[in-house]
């Protein structure tokens, strides 16, 4: 059992369980971490506009297993399409920021 009594913060914890940053176990969690995050965005944004997963994939032009997989996490995800859901699909549009 893994004793977290001497964590102090989550970046600690996150260390503890996933390695520093850098090491392949870090990065893997960082992805699932941040393909997590695009997957519950795209959710909520396609909820509010109302619109079903097809009805979505018709108005970005493409098809409803993308936005399935994109939704739940799966898969990768090409940064030029993901735009176009948001930005044809949502009527919105994506920032990045690069640390």
């Amino acid at each position: 059992m893994t004793d977290y009594s001497n964590i102090r913060n989550f970046d600690e914890l996150i260390e503890r369980e996933h390695g520093k940053i850098g090491t392949d176990s870090r990065n893997e969690y960082e992805e699932r971490a941040q393909m997590f995050i695009v997957s519950e965005m795209l959710k909520e944004a396609r909820l509010e506009a109302n619109l079903t997963q097809e009805q979505l994939a018709d108005k970005a032009g493409t098809k409803k297993s993308y936005i399935s997989k994109i939704e739940n996490a799966k898969g990768n995800i090409q940064l030029s399409t993901l735009i176009r859901i948001f930005e044809k699909g949502l009527d919105r549009k994506i920032g990045l920021t690069f640390l």
